[in-house]
């Protein structure tokens, strides 16, 4: 890892910290009353995972698969897409309109969604249907048809899901995010497919996928709420029991990260979508907490929502200060991410904006608060954003559907789950030296990837933005190259002042005058040296002859 500069831009928030010991007994308790998940494996390899609260009368209930457009190569891309519009299409034993009616009957509501790297089929219904369910999501998992006639029939819908997306600007660059970061590899394929593998793919394909990728040791048969463990076993066994494991889990490319760029430029469009990302890490990577945290430090941001959100997000505050608003906003809005698979990830930023002639100051004040978290990170920041990311998590844990979908996710993807009081446990020991160790470690000059939508002209060449990954770079670009090619916007940005009070050009010059006046001196020293060698060799020139033997 190259040497940090140890130059802070910001200065440090000297007000105390609150000490951990004020939280309260009750939240503390709360956390270890939780319900317990238990787990069970069957012989063939199919888990069971539930967290039962017997108070419900309704639960949630599903079946998660380690399956997903990650598995597919460029020919069969979209097939894990197809595959679910199909499961509930009908089955062996019932038609469309059966399984329809059964399901209404019961009041029950199923649905299901494909990832990059999992599909899930879920169920929310009454805790007396619980058994029912079960037995619908193994009818349909276990013996869909596939009729020929409903492949066509659901072609033109996907296809019609494609075009909706198309207008998904946020999706579309994502997508193409994924694409360049991760190319070569199966987490750059898109999750639907191309338009070309929509209309091509055939019955065969989709049976080849579901034989191949559904198999009974990448299944978790997940629940929450009103259901008992004992019982989901034993309904497990009945209709799951006999599903038989696959020869092996198919590999699929390592996801190696490339630093990239692609522009996709429309001029009449209203806004400017861009995206950044460096290389993140798998959701079991011990550091996968610390860059948490350095995301939620980072927050997110909407004009329209005025100071709703994230006011104390820096970013936000430097996209509208004071010493810009000559400019206009920077960003109408942005999302710090940080989006994790089981061995690698993305850690970056999307921002959307109507100002084309600045979107070089708005890269500057993105690359700037990234470095940021690598020099200079307070415990006041780390404190607040630790709180902010416990209440999301855990905001996102309220009702069994959001219950069963993280015990689905994560036993799928660790073989277990963990508690909230685990959870709170990892996040409360980030500490402001975790998080500038993996900054440094995962974005202080590292490779890049760029995504530019829409009206994207005024935002700056590849090379200058990886450069800039650099805070050398950066101060070097913002006091030097910026001014000397005479645009205007730049040197805006480059007076911005930090809570110190010295602005970025000061702070430049106090950086870059010693290094200048350094090189000069050695160049002085080496040219001297040089000369001196010079004369030595012209006075020992003597007339050489060459005799050749023949």
């Amino acid at each position: 890892m190259n040497r940090l500069v140890s130059r802070r831009f910001v200065s440090n928030i000297t007000r105390p910290i609150p000490s951990t010991s004020t939280l309260s007994f009750t939240y503390q308790n709360s956390l270890g009353n939780v319900p317990q998940t238990r787990i069970t494996r069957l012989a063939n390899g199919f888990t069971i995972a539930t967290e039962s609260n017997p108070n419900l009368q309704t639960a949630t209930v599903g079946v998660w698969i380690d399956a997903g457009s990650r598995f597919e190569n460029k020919q069969n891309n979209g097939t894990a897409h197809f595959v679910e519009h199909m499961i509930f299409k009908g089955t062996k034993s019932r038609s469309q309109v059966e399984l329809e009616t059964q399901i209404e009957s019961m009041g029950g509501y199923f649905n299901a969604k494909t990832s990059r790297d999992q599909t899930a089929y879920y169920a929310q219904a009454l805790a007396k249907d619980v058994s029912k369910t079960v037995e619908v999501l193994s009818d349909v998992l276990l013996s869909s048809n596939f009729s020929k006639d409903v492949i066509e029939k659901e072609r033109k819908v996907i296809l019609s899901e494609y075009e909706e997306l198309e207008n998904d600007k946020e999706q579309v660059v994502m997508d193409h995010l994924h694409a360049i970061a991760f190319q070569g590899t199966g987490l750059g394929n898109r999750v639907v497919g191309s338009a070309d593998n929509i209309k091509s793919l055939q019955q065969e394909d989709l049976l080849s996928y579901v034989k191949n990728n559904y198999t009974s040791e990448r299944m978790v048969l997940a629940a929450a709420g009103g259901v008992d463990h004992d019982h989901l076993v034993k309904l497990a066994e009945q209709h799951f029991g006999s599903l038989r494991p696959g020869s092996a889990r198919p590999k699929v490319p390592k996801a190696n990260f490339t630093g990239s760029d692609l522009r996709a430029r429309f001029d009449n469009h209203p806004t400017a979508h861009i995206a950044l990302a460096v290389e993140g890490v798998g959701c079991s990577n011990p550091d996968y907490w610390p860059l948490q945290v350095a995301q939620t430090i980072i927050g997110s941001w909407d004009r329209s929502l005025g100071a709703a959100n994230h006011v104390s997000s820096q970013l936000a505050q430097r996209v509208t200060e004071q010493p810009i608003k000559s400019l206009g906003y920077l960003a109408n809005s942005f999302t710090a991410f940080n989006t994790s698979y089981n061995d690698t990830g993305l850690f970056g930023l999307y921002a959307i904006s109507d100002n084309f002639v600045h979107l070089d100051d708005l890269i500057h004040h993105i690359q700037r608060e990234w470095h940021r978290l690598a020099l200079n990170i307070t415990e006041v920041e780390v404190f607040r954003a630790k709180n902010q990311l416990k209440t999301s998590l855990y905001l996102g844990l309220d009702g069994s559907g959001s219950v069963c979908e993280d015990i689905g996710r994560q036993v799928l993807s660790f073989g277990k789950r963990l508690t909230p009081w685990e959870l709170d446990g990892l996040i409360e020991k980030v500490t402001a030296a975790d998080v500038m160790r993996v900054a440094g470690e995962y974005i202080y000059d590292r490779e890049v990837a760029v995504v530019g939508y829409g009206p994207v002209d005024g935002l700056q060449d590849y090379n200058r933005i990886r450069a800039a990954m650099s805070p050398t770079t950066t101060l070097i670009i913002t006091v030097i190259i910026k001014p000397l090619s005479g645009q205007s916007s730049l040197s805006t940005a480059a007076t911005h002042e930090n809570s110190s009070g010295l602005s970025e050009k000061t702070i430049a010059l106090i950086v870059i005058v010693p290094i200048v006046l350094v090189s000069i001196i050695i160049g002085s020293i080496l040219f001297a040296r040089y000369e001196k060698k010079k004369k030595v060799l012209k006075m020992d020139l003597v007339p050489t002859t060459i005799v050749s033997n023949v």
